[in-house]
């Protein structure tokens, strides 16, 4: 199908019908997870099979209503684990969609910025460097357009493309006015009419499986599946050898009564000492990361990057854009030879014509401002061109001007020199003259000419030619205004920043001391690194920050010598060569505004403000979401300790199964307030105030140190005491009534959980800055007011005695919220301990 409205492209309305009738430009539909699926996966975890099984013990035994109960408190339990999911799964959507590849089209004579998955046959894609093609259809005009077809063809060399028109039949099966799906533009521009979409394309009828790729668990949810399974196995266990106590505790009940209670007893336990909150915990707080940041312009494509982002300790920056404005401007030039109108004419000539460089539009807009238009200019016939390329680092133009042949040549000082004619004097005037513009921090360009006889004299190469230099140009790109700032918080979190860019040396150099790069008077160039071997350069970037003039294929090497000195490194880029680097970088960031979508595609994290600024927000984000993640275990931990011991200690204390302090209807209450707790509350907690001054953590660091580990069996050991010697001192006093003792340990239980969070926010803070500083979220509020409310209704309404509790007295009350304190606020002696310690 060819599309007829090449002027103005398709209406929307035309569109939407063309979609309607072929669909969407994707090789495979999303496939759409059973709702039915979702709630039997999580039925089979442990959690639930235990609590079913409680639930069936409970009809067994008679206890219908205990048994419904239960019943009702697993599905309230799934349902949280259900809007949870959801909630995951639509934010997790929403940044597909935002990080979806986009195309630029005509539609209704306009251009616009649509998702590749939009695309229909009729459209018309306006292609331009860096581009990955994301359907087939027919060249109807280009410029330099090269495609690289390697990906479908196997052929490396690229594909010079030509419109319809100006095509002969060849009877190959790959034509060379037809664009291709998968193929990547790395030069030139095109509009192509889409003819072919998904699965019709010939990248879509390959089959690669791209867009149905399998996703492996991160090393993270491999630690945190082994702790399960670990808990899993110690609670079998004491599983066993709690109904084996209970059995013998009992001897005076009922066959029958004795094995379904030590049953109880045994599942009460297995459920206090599973942890299933930590899958909850990795997903919630990694997916909601990567959703904070995407507010935050730093857009994740791979979910578990937001876990490496806070180990970062090298970031390879890119100046232009990144460090600096990317605006341009001109702000001098030195005159070699000729006059300064001449200079100016020629370094405009030398400029392409659609300028979507920051230089060529600074030097066009200088032009401007000194009489020579853009219409003055390329009025001018144009003869051919001297395409620029990283080797060269120089480029041309050939214009026949009034009758005369004209070359306007402009490119690296140090490449255009070769090809001048410079006496001995001139190129150690001009050699002086670049250092001193350099050591300004300006980017230097050299501007040179040549006018040859005719036709047949002009050098098939810019190499070959033999020129006359006119002078050179600076240009400054200035440092954004917070970058300085944002190197100061770098230094300070052990985050070394190294500067690679294109740009000469001493420029690079200027600039990084201006910013404050430590050790910015040591530079490689790419030239040296050429030279350097692989162990040379890891020895070398231990002590060099900054890297200048650097082709793409250096940063590969750059990046690699880095992480074989154990360092996790952190790499932006934007073009179509930087997409290998990017790849091999811990953390490729790709820019959003200027990035090519092969660039984006490699990237874990698209920068949408290309602001280095927005990098270190970044980094410091990464820094507070594992730090979270790692409050949380710690809570998970201490919270199920006082659950745990609770239930196996009162065997050996021959305390009867109905008169337990926790039994299986308890554990599933807490459960209703652990898994808000660890997922929604600890998710929000803020950055501590001194993330950004500690060294970055070691990523081969276990998620529960040992140091963790004993904070949280401490805090979980002290609770459970204050809790269960409560329950056990009010029980001793009045053996038959279970239920007010029960309620006493309980609430201790639900209300330390109030406290610990308070405490556990912060590893340095104490408990009244944290309080402050969450004073504010609304969150926070409805879960501490939730679980009073809670606590009310359970303690003061007909529903205690259908949990087998009973009211509390305003004594009793007081008491209880006293112990409750006391079971965590402790802890801030030992911050004080710390603290003077540290002082």
């Amino acid at each position: 199908m060819t599309n007829t409205k090449t002027n103005t492209g398709l209406s929307t309305e035309e569109a939407k019908r063309r979609q309607q009738q072929y669909g969407k430009n994707e090789l495979a539909p999303p496939k759409k997870e059973n709702f039915l699926k979702k709630i039997l996966h999580i039925l089979c975890e442990p959690m639930f099979l235990l609590l079913i099984v409680a639930a069936v013990i409970y009809f067994i035994l008679g206890e219908p209503r205990d048994g419904a109960i239960m019943l009702i408190f697993v599905i309230g339990i799934i349902s949280i684990d259900v809007v949870q999911e959801w909630k995951t799964d639509k934010t997790l959507n929403a940044l597909k969609d935002l990080s979806a590849p986009h195309v630029t089209v005509l539609r209704d004579g306009t251009e616009q910025q649509i998702p590749s998955a939009d695309l229909v046959p009729g459209d018309l894609m306006m292609l331009y460097e860096g581009v990955k093609i994301p359907a087939d259809g027919s060249v109807i005009r280009c410029a330099d357009l090269c495609v690289d077809e390697s990906s479908l063809t196997g052929e490396a060399e690229g594909v010079w493309k030509i419109s319809t028109e100006h095509a002969e039949p060849t009877g190959d099966y790959w034509r060379k006015d037809y664009c291709y799906a998968g193929t990547l533009v790395t030069q030139g521009t095109a509009a192509v009419v889409v003819d072919k979409i998904g699965a019709q394309t010939e990248y879509g009828k390959i089959g690669i499986g791209v867009a149905t790729a399998p996703q492996e668990d991160t090393p993270l949810q491999k630690q945190t599946g082994k702790l399960v399974k670990t808990c899993a196995i110690i609670a079998a266990a004491l599983f066993l050898l709690v109904g084996i106590f209970t059995w013998f505790n009992i001897a005076d009940h009922a066959f029958h009564e004795r094995i379904v209670e030590s049953i109880l007893s045994g599942v009460t336990l297995a459920m206090a000492m599973i942890p299933e909150e930590f899958p909850v915990i990795l997903t919630v707080f990694l997916s909601m990361g990567a959703w904070r940041l995407a507010k935050k312009n730093s857009l994740v494509r791979k979910l578990p990057s937001v876990e490496t982002l806070g180990a970062v300790s090298v970031l390879c920056v890119d100046k232009t854009g990144t460090i600096t404005m990317n605006q341009m401007t001109m702000q001098e030039i030195w005159i070699a030879s000729g006059t300064e109108e001449a200079l100016i004419e020629t370094m405009g000539l030398g400029c392409e014509t659609e300028a979507y460089d920051p230089m060529e539009k600074a030097m066009l807009r200088y032009c401007e401002e000194h009489g020579f238009t853009k219409e003055s200019l390329f009025a001018n016939e144009f003869v051919t061109e001297y395409a620029f390329t990283n080797n060269l680092k120089m480029m041309g133009h050939v214009w026949r001007k009034d009758g005369q042949l004209v070359i306007a040549a402009k490119g690296s000082p140090e490449r255009i020199l070769t090809i001048c004619s410079l006496t001995d004097e001139e190129r150690t005037a001009t050699e002086k003259q670049i250092n001193y513009l350099s050591s300004e921090g300006l980017r230097v360009i050299a501007i040179a000419t040549a006018y040859p006889e005719n036709d047949g004299v002009i050098p098939a190469s810019i190499t070959d030619c033999h020129l006359t230099l006119l002078g050179l140009v600076g240009l400054a790109d200035p440092p954004r205004e917070s970058v300085k700032n944002d190197i100061t918080v770098c230094n300070r979190a052990g985050i070394r920043v190294v500067m690679i860019t294109g740009d000469n040396g001493i420029t690079a150099s200027a600039i990084a001391k201006k910013i404050g790069i430590p050790s910015s008077d040591r530079i490689i160039t790419g030239e040296a690194l050429e030279a350097m071997s692989d162990e040379e350069l890891r020895q070398a970037v231990k002590k060099v920050s900054i890297f200048s003039r650097v082709i793409p294929e250096h940063k590969m090497r750059i990046v690699k010598a880095f992480k074989e000195n154990g360092e996790i490194v952190a790499m932006t880029g934007d073009g179509v060569n930087d997409a290998p680097a990017l790849k091999y970088a811990d953390i490729g960031i790709a820019m959003g505004k200027r990035g090519s979508e092969v660039s984006r595609e490699a990237a874990d994290l698209i920068l949408m403000d290309d602001n280095f600024t927005t990098i270190v927000e970044t980094v410091k984000d990464g820094r507070r979401i594992y730090d979270n993640i790692r409050k949380a275990v710690g809570y998970v931990f201490t919270i199920h300790i006082p659950i745990a011991f609770a239930s196996l200690l009162a065997p050996f204390l021959g305390i009867p199964p109905m008169a337990l302090l926790l039994l299986p209807l308890h554990v599933v209450l807490l459960e209703v307030i652990i898994d808000p707790t660890c997922s929604i509350v600890l998710e929000r907690q803020p950055a501590e105030a001194d993330i950004m001054d500690r060294n970055p953590r070691n990523p081969k660091e276990k998620l529960l140190t040992k140091k963790l580990l004993i904070k949280s069996i401490l805090q979980g050991l002290v609770i459970f005491a204050v809790s269960f010697g409560a329950y056990f001192i009010t029980f001793s006093n009045e053996p038959g009534n279970a239920e007010i003792a029960r309620s006493m340990g309980l609430s201790i239980i639900m209300l330390a959980n109030l406290f610990l969070v308070q405490v556990n926010s912060s590893d340095h803070d104490f408990v009244f800055r944290s309080m402050i500083r969450l004073s504010k979220d609304k969150v926070m509020w409805a879960v501490n007011l939730g679980t009073l409310v809670l606590l009310g209704v359970i303690l003061n309404t007909p529903l205690s005695g259908y949990l087998k509790l009973a009211p509390l007295s305003v004594t009793q009350s007081l008491m209880v919220l006293g112990l409750a304190a006391i079971s965590v606020l402790w802890y801030e002696l030992v911050k004080l301990m710390k603290k003077l310690q540290k002082d």
